[in-house]
């Protein structure tokens, strides 16, 4: 359950119904294994899409898989590195060179959703992130 607005940070009682230290969503859902997992299946997905593997102009997915794992890791309270390395995420910024429509948008869900199906996280979890990933594909929209 949040502790705060954020879906980011969880708690949960102990055995005599006393706070445990708060959580980050990161570690509560499994921490890096899970997102280089999720990512991991998103980018196969990616990889078969006939509208989304054309806007990846790298052949080999594995940079984009690490930045968005980088990403995703950050944003769920997990190690900073994405902003380490990157600095800002600056998403529309970043992905402003490609026409990101509704049929891009929604390319990009199914292969997401299509992940976290795969990766099966509880149904608390699995809502708020895909509240997120919806809210972010429709923020990236730029046509």
């Amino acid at each position: 359950m949040p502790t705060t607005n954020s879906p980011r940070a969880v708690a949960s009682l102990s055995p005599t119904g006393q706070p445990k230290p708060t959580q980050s969503f990161y570690e509560a859902v499994g921490g890096e294994a899970t997102f280089k997992r999720l990512t991991d299946v998103f980018y196969e997905h990616v990889a078969e899409d006939e509208i989304m593997r054309p806007m990846y102009p790298e052949e080999d997915l594995a940079p984009a898989a690490r930045r968005l794992k980088m990403f995703l890791e950050q944003y769920w309270g997990g190690p900073r590195t994405y902003s380490e390395e990157r600095g800002h995420p600056r998403l529309r910024m970043r992905h402003a060179p490609y026409v990101i429509g509704e049929r891009e948008r929604d390319a990009w869900l199914r292969c997401m959703r299509a992940a976290m199906d795969e990766v099966a996280l509880p149904e608390e979890y699995d809502q708020a992130m895909w509240e997120y990933m919806v809210r972010a594909a429709d923020f990236m929209r730029n046509a």
